[in-house]
């Protein structure tokens, strides 16, 4: 009994004891803190700040500050925010002070994938990410100019400089023919087909899908490739008002002199086609009637918040921009809403909704002064004419003795009036409904609505053109509605080492588009432009359309990794499209990839200095169907009107003709690729290198092939035609140079791409690009065994000294120079392209210095027929001043009046380095204002295109006349120039 009673005691002693011991450990205390950064000790909001091994969490204020309560003694906390490194501190009852230093691994850091994410040390695919940190202190319009020189295999150039102007991209080389050669852009989720409706001040991630291991996931509309973008979204805790505007003057680069008034007359007395008076004085400077200094306004202003169920993001923006140009224009309204609410533990909602209204006239290029050319007839307008003519008020001076010119200012006349007008509504909404942690169903519906109105008017009385139509006006409209809807089932699960990832889904695309136009003339004055007010409706031009397509498809991946050492991803996916027979309708588009990483292997695992280094490689196939038209495959036929007004034919019928050869056997354009990779990481992730090689051949091209005349009821026929190959390698290059005080970073990319027409079946020989009437023959020949876009003409060896006309070289040895002396002349595809970026840091300063270039590629100067050709009265560039005179002179310029031809004479390199953007800001401290709610305040300023390093006598090497088209390349024929911009702005938010 005593023993028992004395253990109670010992027992109930115990049990005191642990009470006391757990009263002691439960006791809370309040935690208070400040989070900065560690390099600027600038404050950081919108941190999140936990209690270790609990739920317990706050975000930090704008000032840095947080507080916790009920938290117990000596607990840990913990520090994270998105670009740094977590950090840790225990709670004694002290203040914290979280010090966040930036993140120097990016390894962790989660890449967007065709419908879905990956860490970025899992990636067996070719994928660049494109840095968007900068883009706020550019002279940007367009999205796709974010992606100039900043992605190893990624052409952009702009083909002109009118405001607005579209980029052209090209992801390895130029793929197809008569197709399109523009990737497949995917925002938020949602494909479309240009990025003009995206501000992009809302852009928060940009992922360029290079090969077709990954990008074949989008099947038929990923031969060109895939760039993906992310808007941004509303962060927990992180309520934040930002406000960005930038003012820009735009001047043009270079300029190109012409001769005056005395010196055209004595040309003109050489060529003796035009009569001249004597005593003729210079009165216009046309070049600076022409090109003025041109304006950019750019507001853009955005809100967001979040908590744990709901985050919001708006935005709104205006841009207006005035061309070098004077009467060339272009504004943009834009607003966004993205919203994303947990209803649910197991169910997440978003909705994203983008607007924008977009309106620009364009001006007339790529025709002679004669045809409404713009830039060419600044250099062809004599000086001694003036601006307007004095014997009939209100008209442009046309007295050119005999001569068919128009003046720079009358061919700008001829399209103030226009306004090309687009509204555009993007709109998704999304459902993820968690099933189980480790499996998610997205459904989601996509609708992307078009609606442009295009106007001319032109003035019966100031234009030669007007006068001759007794003025005329246009209007044509027409609206494209296209639905996407998805729904993907998502499995992820990790077994110890293994993790597994199984997705499939199905697509559905469909486009309903409609247009009308109508044309008409003769009218009474200027004073009310719409139709209603032309006498004459066209009888031809006034009609309206429509067509739709769509695209079911079914798709599935499964990836794996053991341990993050071991990955192979697959992609399937099949689609079936409207345009092609239905025997031919669908196309399976598989991939595999896979990736060792040899960093993680334990016989590297000694080796200090290295972060990681991974080998990929990666097969698949995609196609492209975007060179046909809706209705491809099938019989079409044209509706020919009758003349109602006729006697005897009140009651008639249209009648109808063949229009096109049917062709049965159409199917998809498909391009396999080949991929080899390897990434590399060392030196404390100071150091990133990644190289890739690549081998992409195009097979069953959609080609518009032509037909003997009179063999059918139609010209040419639709039909897979041709095979293409790109060969190529890439470097990119990312370092931290200088980590201290003075930050230094430095990314590099270098690009080699081989383009190679294999083989066509019917049509051996493409011929295209007619530039001037005087020469009236193709420059541009396309035939297997070479590349793209090649010039096709005459060698030229020089001017002969005793006649003064250019030598063309005999190839063939008959002693004559005739069609059969022609050969290919120069390549418009570059050896390589490339860019630099450095950055530095210092005490709150940034400068960005940003490098761009060309090398190895040639350009068919076709302006120089016209302001060098000397074959008519129109005025010349004063380098005609060095031109062939007298028996025995050695010069490089012909005689006036020599035999022009399509030669090398006017092929020149078109290699250039380009110093594209050089922009300085700084970072105010806001310490003292933040009592006023201000967390950043940064002023910048910005030069583009501040010098260009070229052999080039052009306005511009980053040229081309017909744009975005494959076959053709490199030709510049009066193209609306580049312009360099001046730019100031600021950057606030509170």
């Amino acid at each position: 009994m005593a023993f028992s009673t004395k253990m109670m005691r010992h027992l109930i002693f115990l049990v005191m004891l642990l009470l006391q011991v757990n009263v002691f450990a439960q006791e809370s205390i309040t935690v208070t803190g400040r989070i900065t950064d560690a390099q600027t000790n600038e404050p950081v909001s919108g941190a999140t700040i936990t209690v270790l091994g609990t739920s317990q969490s706050t975000s930090s204020a704008v000032d840095g500050s947080f507080t916790l309560q009920q938290v117990a003694k000596n607990a840990t906390i913990i520090a994270t925010f998105i670009g740094y490194d977590s950090q840790r501190l225990v709670a004694d009852g002290s203040s914290l002070h979280f010090q966040l230093t930036s993140s120097s691994s990016t390894l962790e850091d989660v890449v967007v994938i065709g419908y879905g994410s990956v860490k970025r040390k899992d990636v067996t695919t070719a994928i660049s990410s494109v840095s968007v940190e900068d883009m706020n202190e550019r002279p940007i319009v367009s999205a796709g100019q974010l992606i100039q020189g900043r992605a190893a295999g990624v052409s952009v150039i702009q083909p002109n400089g009118a405001p607005g102007g579209e980029t052209s991209i090209r992801i390895r080389g130029t793929t197809s023919f008569n197709g399109s050669n523009d990737p497949l852009y995917v925002v938020d989720g949602v494909p479309v087909d240009n990025l003009n409706f995206l501000s992009p001040n809302d852009i928060a991630d940009m992922q360029v899908l290079k090969d077709a291991s990954s990008a074949a996931i989008y099947g038929s509309r990923a031969a060109n490739g895939v760039v993906l973008i992310t808007t941004k979204q509303g962060k927990v805790g992180d309520a934040k008002i930002a406000f960005n505007v930038q003012t820009t003057q735009n001047r043009i680069t270079s300029e190109i002199a012409s001769l005056n008034a005395q010196q055209y007359k004595e040309l003109q007395d050489e060529i003796g086609l035009v009569n001249l008076p004597a005593g003729l004085t210079d009165k216009t400077n046309w070049f600076d009637e022409t090109f003025k200094t041109g304006q950019l306004q750019n507001y853009q202003v955005s809100i967001s918040d979040g908590t744990e169920k709901l985050r919001y993001f708006l935005s709104g923006g205006y841009l207006n921009e005035k061309g070098i140009i004077n009467t060339s224009f272009y504004k943009r309204y834009n607003f966004r809403a993205n919203v994303e609410n947990k209803v649910r533990d197991w169910l997440r909602v978003n909705a994203n909704f983008s607007y924008s209204d977009y309106n620009g006239n364009g001006i007339i290029t790529g025709q002679g002064a004669n045809r409404g050319g713009v830039v060419l007839s600044v250099i062809n307008t004599p000086s001694y004419a003036p601006i307007w003519d004095e014997a009939n008020p209100g008209q442009f001076y046309s007295n050119f003795y005999g001569v068919n010119i128009t003046s720079p200012l009358e061919n700008m006349a001829r399209t103030q009036n226009n306004k090309n007008r687009e509204n555009r509504l993007v709109g998704a909404g999304s459902a993820t409904v968690q099933f189980l942690p480790s499996l998610n169903f997205k459904t989601s519906f996509a609708l992307d609505r078009r609606n442009a109105v295009s106007t001319t008017f032109l003035d019966p009385l100031s234009t030669s053109w007007g006068r001759n139509q007794y003025g005329e006006g246009s209007d044509n409209r027409n609206t494209n509605t296209v639905i996407t809807f998805d729904n993907v089932l998502t499995y992820n699960e990790s077994f110890g080492l293994h993790n597994l990832e199984v997705m499939g889904g199905t697509s559905y695309t469909s486009s309903d588009y409609h247009n009308s136009w109508i044309n008409g003339s003769h009218y009474r004055n200027d004073l009310i432009e719409t139709l209603n007010a032309a006498n004459k409706i066209s009888w031809t031009g006034t009609g309206s359309g429509a067509s739709q397509w769509a695209i079911m498809s079914y798709f599935g991946r499964a990836s794996y990794n053991f341990d993050s050492k071991y990955l192979v991803t697959a992609n399937l996916r099949a689609d079936g499209s409207s345009k092609l027979h239905p025997d031919h309708r669908w196309g399976i588009f598989p991939s595999v990839s896979a990736a060792w990483r040899l960093s993680a292997e334990d016989f590297l695992s000694d080796v200090s200095w290295l972060n990681d280094l991974k080998i990929r490689g990666g097969w698949g196939e995609t196609g492209n169907q975007s060179g046909v038209g809706d209705y491809a495959y099938l019989q079409r036929y044209n509706i020919n009107r009758i003349q109602w007004f006729v006697t005897g034919q009140e009651n008639a019928l249209p009648t109808i003709t063949q229009a096109n050869l049917r062709t049965p056997d159409l199917r998809w354009e498909t391009t396999r690729q080949t991929n080899i990779g390897l990434d590399f990481s060392a030196f404390n992730n100071r150091l990133n290198v990644n190289l890739d090689y690549y081998h992409k051949y195009t097979r069953d091209m959609l080609m518009y092939v032509s037909l003997p005349a009179g063999a059918a009821a139609a010209n040419n026929i639709v039909r897979n035609e041709g095979e293409m190959s790109n060969r190529g390698f890439e470097v990119n290059v990312n370092s931290k140079n200088i980590e201290k005080v003075l930050q230094w970073s430095t990314d590099f990319n270098i690009s080699f791409n081989r383009n190679r027409l294999e083989k066509l079946e019917l049509q051996k020989i493409y011929n295209t690009a007619r530039t001037s009437e005087v020469v009236n023959e193709d420059v541009v020949r396309n035939e297997p065994g070479r590349s793209l876009g090649g010039f096709f003409g005459y060698i030229s060896d020089g001017v002969n000294p005793e006649t003064g006309e250019l030598n063309y070289r005999d190839l063939n040895n008959d002693g004559k120079i005739s069609s059969s002396d022609r050969t290919y002349i120069g390549d418009p595809n570059p050896d390589f392209i490339f860019g630099m970026t450095n950055n530095f840091s210092y005490k709150g300063f940034n400068l960005s210095v940003f490098l761009q270039g060309s090398y190895g590629n040639d350009i068919f100067n076709a302006s120089r027929i016209e302001t060098e050709g000397m074959y008519s009265g129109r005025n010349q560039s004063t380098r005609v001043l060095e031109r062939w005179r007298v028996p025995g002179q050695e010069t490089f310029i012909p005689k006036a009046g020599f035999d022009i031809k399509n030669s090398t004479y006017f092929v020149e390199d078109g290699s250039f380095l380009r110093l594209k953007n050089v922009s300085l800001s700084y970072d105010i401290p806001t310490s003292s204002l933040s009592r006023i709610g201000v967390r950043k305040l940064q002023p910048f300023v910005s030069v583009s295109n501040i010098l260009t390093l070229t052999k080039y006598t052009g306005l511009d090497p980053e040229v081309n006349q017909w744009g975005g088209n494959g076959a053709v390349q490199g030709i510049d024929w009066g193209t609306y120039p580049q312009s360099r911009s001046f730019v100031v702005g600021l950057s606030l938010e509170f």
